[in-house]
């Protein structure tokens, strides 16, 4: 998967939490979540595309981890909304998945990046 792709894909996991967040309940609870959602998710994107514009492979990899404890985050939120009963499970299930998918990509992406850097000394 190339970088292009996954800017796609991490858009899309922004929207998708969105139109999640919109089927929250619109009480004190579900505006709290919907909102802590709705900033790790979001942010998981737009911190991708920083870390694309990353001067160095230090630069690069450093902002990766943003990307990764982002994700990871949006994890811990979609977690806590399925098992505090805003919402089930089959209406989450997708989106934990692609949290959980995000997560391993971005956590192999920086290995390797960490990797080469330690190569080059």
């Amino acid at each position: 998967m190339d970088a292009e792709e996954l800017k796609e894909r991490t858009k899309t996991f922004a929207l998708r939490t969105i139109r999640m967040c919109q089927d929250l309940p619109k009480n004190y609870i579900g505006e709290v979540m919907g909102k802590q959602a709705l900033r790790s998710a979001t942010s998981v994107g737009a911190n991708y595309r920083a870390a694309c514009r990353a001067r160095s492979q230090a630069e690069f990899s450093a902002k990766l981890q943003i990307v990764i404890e982002e994700v990871d985050e949006s994890a811990f939120w979609l977690e806590v909304i399925e098992e505090s009963g805003l919402l089930p499970k089959e209406r989450l299930s997708d989106l934990r998945k692609e949290a959980d998918e995000l997560t391993a990509i971005f956590v192999s992406s920086r290995k390797t990046v960490t990797r080469n850097l330690h190569t080059k000394r």
